[in-house]
């Protein structure tokens, strides 16, 4: 009888590994007897970022406090928060890449940590800055993991002069996505560029009207000019000429005194 054996993938492998040795899973207090970071870690985390799509977007939290012992294990833990999420919405062959770099760093589950603190801000990054500093927090936290104790690593801190935000839960919570909303004096910067050309539209209004009220009045000053008074036409010598005979009555003419008759 021929039995199938089952093909085993260095996935697979590491899965069981973590299963079979308790020492590899870590201890109650957050402790590693024997190193559960891969040899190969940097070559599974390089196949993923080929593969994805490298803006695709996720979050990152941007105040965590900056611990020397911490700190590295801290991200660790929300970067494999990341790599299942992701896995529950990929393909058949992107759950693969995800599910094997998801193994790199599952580790960090076997510590009971507590819920994250309400303090916690989070900002939008590109998939390909996650997964570099996975690499790297790897890379730091390699040489230690068997020699330290992470037991008080359980609770993520954030930046001393970080103010509470949100509650867990909210919309800035791990898994939001939409960028941080744009401060008071940007949108003041924004409204008074909308503006702008409203009032540079009024301003040209008004110059427009101006100028033509200006050129009406000059025009009129010349035919004011050109009329001469009425008290002007007495002073031509007392010579005036009245209706003649041709406009069916008679008028009488009068002759200035110095005219003379030849």
């Amino acid at each position: 009888m021929i039995v199938l054996a089952p093909a085993w993938s260095p996935t697979t492998s590491l899965l069981l590994l973590l299963l079979l040795f308790p020492g590899l899973r870590g201890t109650p207090d957050c402790s590693f007897r024997h190193s559960p970071i891969s040899s190969t870690f940097a070559s599974t985390i390089s196949k993923l970022s080929d593969y994805l799509l490298q803006d695709y977007p996720v979050t990152v939290a941007s105040n965590l406090q900056d611990d020397e012992l911490c700190g590295a294990f801290w991200r660790l833990v929300l970067a494999q928060r990341w790599m299942g999420r992701l896995k529950t919405v990929a393909g058949s062959q992107m759950e693969k890449l995800l599910e094997a770099v998801n193994t790199e760093i599952h580790f960090v589950t076997s510590c009971a940590f507590q819920p994250f603190p309400s303090c916690l801000r989070f900002v939008q990054a590109n998939i390909s800055h996650l997964l570099q500093d996975t690499s790297q927090q790897l890379v730091a936290l390699k040489p230690w993991i068997t020699r330290r104790n992470f037991s008080r690593c359980l609770a993520l801190q954030c930046q001393p002069d970080s103010p509470t935000l949100l509650p867990p839960g909210s919309a800035g919570a791990l898994g939001a996505t939409s960028p941080p909303a744009p401060q008071a004096p940007l949108l003041l910067l924004l409204l008074l560029l909308l503006l702008l050309p409203v009032a540079l539209l009024l301003l040209a209004t008004a110059w427009c009207l101006h100028w033509r009220r200006s050129r009406r009045r000059r025009i009129r000053r010349p035919r004011e000019r050109s009329h001469l008074p009425g008290d002007a036409e007495s002073e031509l010598g007392g010579s005036q000429l009245e209706t003649g005979p041709f406009l069916g009555r008679t008028a009488p003419v009068t002759v200035s005194p110095g005219w003379r008759q030849s």
